[in-house]
């Protein structure tokens, strides 16, 4: 077990306060929501409790707009998929970006290749930001739906969602925002950002793994992925998870209320990241590069950097012997050998793409962590390269 997790990202440790919670869903509302008979309907009470505080944490007009999935992937495939095969008589034209979750990715793919699609995918600048200017020039009659992420999962950049929002409200085009890294972190108002659909997961906030939602709209058209039920109003079928669904709720209300001192927290210990690296590093190890931007637009929880002349994984490797957990870019590519799509997107080579590290930050974390790490990593860093034929290749 790592004495210190910096990999929130992935996944977030689950709150003891959410453990309680699904424990007592577990034992004592165990019915189906969908029985008519009392044990049911008040399963059914329960999930109607989560769906409203839930919908009341993105200002949705009503608790109907939330749909429970089993996670952030479901939700990005339901809300793509869902929305654009329910469209396809009206336009056969998706925009979404280069950096996206491989959810998106992976799913404009699909109908690309199985119902003849047409995607343009965005670039965006070295930073990881799409342009509204290349959005705006990229938009056709046979457009139907964007999809651009309220924030990145690799390198902490936060999408300019507003300016989104504002220039497709009157185009009568539908707004897809994935929303799993930014959940929690960001104040996010569907209303004031004119935002159509919207995927989250609890696991990026400290509740259970295997529930997720989208928001959708009242009036937005969708034609359902899972079939076999009539659960979520016809667009989900599936029993509900009440357990899960209940402490996703817990999750909620405990990022709520404590959200100004999380990120507080966060970024405090984000900066002293960067600062470290950056003025530490730097000092004594050469090429080393910061992944996204400084400012107020990057994640409070995130650092992500590219070492010149190594591969990732080895440092990862290092680093877990320490005790330290850390990750190399997205949970759900770190079996592959590829590049991040992310750091070829910004601008990077895929030898430097390859050299990268990830460092997501959370609630337990400590100062002492942090400075343990930039003890620790100068050391990491200069004999992993000692051993690299090409940093001997370059030193000569």
């Amino acid at each position: 077990m790592n004495k210190i997790y910096f990999d929130h990202a992935a996944t977030t440790p689950v709150d003891s306060e959410v453990v309680k919670t699904v424990n007592k869903y577990m034992k004592d509302y165990y019915g189906n929501p969908s029985s008519i008979y009392q044990t049911g309907q008040i399963a059914n009470n329960k999930l109607m409790e989560a769906r409203k505080t839930i919908a009341d944490f993105i200002n949705a007009k009503d608790h109907s707009e939330i749909i429970f999935t089993s996670g952030g992937t479901e939700s990005d495939n339901l809300a793509i998929k869902g929305t654009a095969l329910a469209l396809k008589e009206k336009g056969n034209h998706i925009i979404t970006s280069k950096i996206e979750h491989h959810a998106v990715l992976h799913t404009c793919k699909y109908l690309e290749k199985h119902h003849d699609f047409e995607v343009t995918y965005l670039d965006v600048d070295q930073d990881g930001f799409v342009k509204i200017e290349d959005l705006k020039n990229s938009i056709t009659d046979d457009t139907i739906l964007v999809s651009i992420m309220a924030a990145n999962n690799e390198i902490g950049t936060i999408q300019p969602i507003k300016e989104i929002g504002n220039l497709l409200k009157d185009k009568d085009i539908l707004f897809h925002t994935d929303a799993v890294q930014a959940f929690g972190q960001l104040k996010i108002d569907v209303q004031k950002l004119n935002i159509n659909l919207l995927s989250a997961s609890a696991h990026k906030i400290y509740g259970p793994k295997g529930v997720g939602m989208l928001y959708l709209k009242k009036g937005t058209k969708l034609i359902p992925q899972n079939n076999g039920g009539a659960q979520e109003r016809n667009r989900r079928g599936g029993t509900e998870n009440i357990p899960g669904i209940m402490g996703f709720k817990k999750a909620v209300e405990l990022i709520q209320k404590n959200r100004k001192d999380f990120i507080k927290h966060n970024k405090k210990l984000r900066d002293k990241l960067i600062d470290g690296l950056i003025d530490g590093i730097e000092k004594s190890i050469k090429e080393v590069t910061l992944n996204g931007p400084r400012d107020e637009q990057r994640l409070s929880n995130n650092v992500n950097f590219s070492f010149k002349y190594i591969e990732g994984e080895s440092i990862l490797l290092n680093l877990d012997m320490l005790g330290i957990a850390a990750s190399s870019g997205s949970a759900c590519t770190s079996g592959s050998l590829e590049p991040s799509h992310v750091l070829l997107a910004i601008g990077h080579t895929k030898a430097t793409a390859h050299g990268s590290l990830r460092l997501s930050v959370g609630k337990d974390n400590t100062e002492e962590d942090i400075d343990y790490l930039l003890d620790k990593l100068p050391g990491i860093i200069q004999r992993i390269r000692d051993m690299s034929p090409l940093y001997n290749k370059k030193s000569n």
